[in-house]
């Protein structure tokens, strides 16, 4: 076989893309937390790159001379921002905020029963009634238990009885007054602290859970001992559910429940808070959007390294090409973020636009939306409008969304009108919550009741929502105690 050398001319097109391009479309969909931690990273790391804040001025100082404009002029989107929410070069950016009053409340800053302390007194509570609650958290140990008689031979029901009795007779108020304000207290944060024994403190947890799983609670009321011998077919057994079932339950008993909810109190736990991205506010009959840029650094190019390149080439080359380089970088930056913001606003505007009878009226006016609709009535990509709608939540007159909550796909009602699924889904919501817990519907019957309301859906549609609202078969939500 001969080998033969021979050149060819092949025309193809690929798509290119440049580190600029890839950063403007990171920050797309960033959110405005990321946003202020990869810019102050950048303001640090690129010399060229400068927080633009004013200092103070002597008054009695002379005026200072007027600079030369700035060959990159960005300052005038960045005008609108407060100085005082920035910080000047050399402060620690981690440190946490003075200002950030969620930050402060996540954590008393003390001991159990401090935290204790401060919740009772935030409850308005006659005398007497706080006498009992001042008593009882006084004998709640570093568990969150409260230890007030000796267990010894009694059972859990004898000691709980005990337990009242004692703090009767040590406040001299009644029996009933006593549960009361006991029980106040253990719905306290840490949930079921103030608890007896293991048994009221997992039941108190199970009872408040986001969704109540009937069979977690039975368990825990029932069946604990066998649980802790992990003799599961016997608890399947006698609720009459599969084994599987059971599996489930104790896997949400471990994730969800804390047979120590005093334990590690005050230490890494710490709230989450969600801060909107961007605000809708309602000002006579229109509204109006505004984007947060709380601690966002006000970007400018430094006058120092601007004169660098203009000077008489006493620079060196090497010096002059990186400066060049890093002032490239800045201008970039600077142009990709007032260009997130841009397109930011345009999306918002647009779903304002479409969704102005659900801010008005509320959720049974939620229109059907998908990413094409917004992204041709603005020009853009679709994928542009994802990015922008990712990780960033918007406060309206109506609550706080995230911005892909405005989108969603529709169905027809009896009528022929279209209605979003997110009502659908609240629709679901509220009769599954309305039921009989006794006697909790099936998802045919569930499909029945919205027929009621004039919407139409297969079972299967039904059982689906259903699951993504986070509620368990009709079998898992049975009370049977």
């Amino acid at each position: 076989m001969a080998y033969e050398l021979k050149q060819e001319l092949k025309l193809t097109q690929n798509l290119v893309m440049t580190p600029q391009l890839q950063l403007a479309i990171k920050l797309l969909q960033l959110s405005r937390l990321e946003l202020v931690d990869l810019v102050r990273e950048e303001v640090q790391t690129n010399p060229v790159l400068e927080d633009n804040v004013e200092p103070e001025v002597d008054q009695d100082a002379p005026a200072p001379e007027t600079p030369e404009k700035p060959e990159v002029d960005w300052e005038a989107y960045l005008q609108d921002q407060s100085d005082s929410d920035f910080r000047a070069p050399g402060i620690d950016f981690n440190e946490k905020e003075d200002d950030d009053f969620m930050g402060n409340l996540s954590s008393s800053g003390g001991s159990l029963n401090e935290h204790l302390m401060w919740q009772l007194m935030m409850q308005c509570m006659p005398e007497e009634e706080l006498r009992i609650g001042e008593f009882i958290i006084g004998n709640i140990d570093e568990d969150g238990y409260l230890r007030l008689i000796e267990q010894k031979e009694m059972s859990e029901a004898e000691l709980e009885a005990a337990t009242i009795a004692e703090i009767s007779r040590v406040t001299g108020s009644a029996p009933e007054l006593v549960e009361k304000v006991l029980s106040i207290i253990q719905h306290f944060d840490p949930l079921g602290a103030g608890s007896r024994n293991l048994r009221e403190c997992l039941l108190i947890q199970a009872t408040s859970l986001p969704v109540r799983d009937t069979v977690v609670e039975e368990i825990i009321a029932v069946h604990l001992s066998t649980l802790a011998r992990k003799n599961y077919k016997v608890i399947a057994k006698a609720l009459g559910i599969s084994l599987e079932e059971v599996y489930e339950a104790v896997k949400t008993i471990n994730k969800s429940l804390n047979p120590s909810p005093g334990s590690g109190y005050g230490t890494d736990a710490e709230s989450r808070t969600i801060v909107p991205d961007i605000y809708i506010h309602k000002i006579g009959d229109e509204y109006v959007i505004s984007l947060n840029e709380d601690g966002m650094p006000k970007l400018k190019i430094s006058s120092y390294y601007r004169q660098l390149l203009k000077g008489d080439g006493s620079v060196p080359d090497k010096a002059k090409g990186y400066i060049q380089d890093k002032l490239r970088s800045a201008v970039w930056l600077i142009k990709s973020v007032h260009q997130r913001q841009r397109t930011i606003y345009r999306v918002v505007e647009c779903i304002v636009k479409f969704q102005r009878e659900f801010l008005d009226k509320g959720l049974k006016f939620l229109k059907p939306l998908v990413l094409k609709d917004v992204a041709e009535e603005i020009g853009v990509h679709e994928s542009t409008v994802s990015r922008v709608t990712s990780n960033k939540y918007v406060q309206t007159p109506r609550g706080i969304f995230e911005l892909k909550y405005f989108f969603s796909t529709g169905m027809s009602k009896e009528d022929g009108s279209d209605i979003a699924t997110e009502y659908i889904k609240e629709k679901v919501k509220d009769i599954i919550k309305a039921e009989d817990t006794k006697n909790p519907l099936s998802d045919q019957q569930i499909v029945e009741r919205l027929k009621e309301s004039g919407i139409v859906v297969a079972r299967r549609t039904a059982t689906k929502y259903r699951e993504a609202l986070g509620f368990l078969s009709s079998s898992r939500r049975k009370v049977h105690y």
